[in-house]
């Protein structure tokens, strides 16, 4: 009777030991920030987003000098204008005005437009290449390194290396 409590003990410590062992996962890190600012498509969209933002800025830019170059006219004029005259150049500077803050407002959110549209497809890249990587090597986690994003230590692997050969870079 005694060995049978053994054998049973033995056998749950066995079991329990290996059930230990199997449900350790493997967990791995990357720096995604550092994939994505390495790939040529994020380089080529961030040049594109730029070359964008610059145009807009240059409308924008344009536009104040006008508004500056009428005030400053219409500043210079007001003595020899009547009254009501002058109210009606005021008047249009508030409309020059609100319509160069709403040019700002539209470009601010055609650039946050055209990014999603760049961006969203090189992340999607990016994640499906982490993903390959994860299961070819038997990764169960694998957890964002970028800097501020909550990794306080690294000690683990780092696949990094490995995306980007799978990304082909």
């Amino acid at each position: 009777m005694k060995q049978i409590k053994k054998i049973a003990v033995a056998i749950v410590l066995f079991v329990a030991a290996t059930s230990f062992v199997n449900a350790q996962a493997k967990i791995a890190h990357i720096d995604v920030q550092k994939l994505l600012s390495e790939m040529p498509e994020m380089k080529a969209a961030e040049a594109e987003l730029k070359k964008l933002q610059e145009t807009y800025r240059a409308d924008i830019e344009s536009s104040m000098t006008e508004l500056q170059n009428k005030y400053t006219q219409y500043k210079n004029e007001s003595s020899s204008k009547s009254e009501e005259e002058n109210q009606k150049r005021a008047l249009e500077l508030q409309g020059f005005e609100k319509n160069i803050g709403e040019a700002q407002q539209t470009a601010s959110q055609e650039l946050q437009k055209k990014q999603g549209e760049l961006l969203g497809p090189i992340t999607e890249k990016a994640k499906k290449a982490i993903e390959a990587v994860a299961a070819a090597q038997g990764i169960d986690y694998v957890v964002d390194a970028t800097q501020g994003s909550g990794l306080i230590v690294a000690k683990g692997k780092d696949i990094l290396p490995e995306v980007k050969k799978q990304l082909g870079f």
